[in-house]
């Protein structure tokens, strides 16, 4: 199928789309890579008027270091992500989790900043984000404004952007010391989206204790989850008191509701969610711990 009829438009400037968006009215769309929205105008479970491509706007692309974080326009590519030798040392969660988006045809169009604002709960980009707190920049008529990532993904593909805003970058702060960092996944098929997965972040003192934790859950829910309890319990312990198997059980427990469709109904999504969160949590205490090793 193809879209129905819509009207192209292409600004220059970022406060150009956002001014034409919001004359448009609720009739128009923001279209970056179209990785989402294109496939749903095609099968007409969506239809606009208006596009407006953002295509042209070279100041919603690039990777910046900014102080303690780095930031990326919305418009950069998964691939270009995924190739940042920068991003690889400065925020490896985010490399990690590229390789594992779509396929390379994907990664080659899609967005950061489309990923995050179309807010599946089953992508990579959105709990990356949630698990390390980023902040996500939107500009509108009104100005701009800055979204804590952890008030950000509202609902099932809905988020607190407004219909006038536009997404413009996202900032990601850098974890310094002992830290360590996974993000798994299990999907039926190498680029569909997963069923269940983790994204882990950890920080261990001197003496090998977690002095810092996000786990964060996708796939599961409709949105991104922190399971901000279990990191809670986990603050203050010694890596070796703490069972990775037990911490998956527990992530999983610790949902009120977990998503049941005919990709997979809740009991499994829990069982496989709790192994996919202890192999993360495996590997991000490897990588801490080697960190000691290799500094000493």
């Amino acid at each position: 199928m193809k879209p129905s009829a819509f009207d192209y438009h292409a600004p220059g400037t970022a406060t150009d789309a956002v001014a034409l968006i919001a004359g448009l009215g609720d009739e128009a769309k923001f279209i970056a890579g179209g990785q989402s929205l294109m496939p749903m105008l095609n099968l007409r479970l969506a239809v606009f008027d208006h596009l407006v491509d953002l295509r042209k706007l070279a100041e919603l692309r690039g990777i910046e270091r900014r102080g303690d974080a780095v930031w990326i326009g919305a418009g950069t590519t998964h691939s270009t992500v995924g190739r940042s030798t920068e991003l690889a040392t400065a925020v490896p969660l985010l490399s990690r989790a590229t390789p594992l988006i779509g396929h390379f045809q994907i990664r080659n169009r899609g967005t950061l900043g489309g990923s995050i604002a179309h807010g599946d709960g089953a992508a990579e980009y959105p709990a990356v984000a949630l698990a390390l707190d980023a902040e996500i920049e939107a500009l509108s008529p009104r100005g701009s404004r800055t979204i804590p990532a952890s008030e950000f993904f509202t609902g099932m593909w809905t988020t607190d952007l407004e219909a006038d805003e536009l997404l413009t970058g996202v900032s990601f702060p850098t974890w310094n010391g002992r830290s360590g960092f996974a993000i798994e996944e299990f999907a039926r098929r190498a680029g569909d989206f997963a069923l269940a997965g983790a994204a882990i972040a950890i920080r261990l003192d001197a003496a090998s204790t977690l002095d810092r934790c996000a786990i964060t859950l996708f796939g599961v829910a409709p949105t991104p989850v922190r399971v901000t309890a279990v990191e809670s319990e986990l603050l203050g312990r010694t890596i070796r008191e703490i069972d990775a198997d037990e911490i998956g059980r527990r992530a999983l427990d610790s949902l009120d509701t977990v998503s049941d469709d005919l990709h997979g109904p809740a009991a499994y999504r829990r069982r496989v969610g709790a192994t996919i969160t202890a192999r993360a949590w495996r590997r991000a205490v490897d990588e801490a711990t080697a960190a000691r090793e290799g500094s000493e």
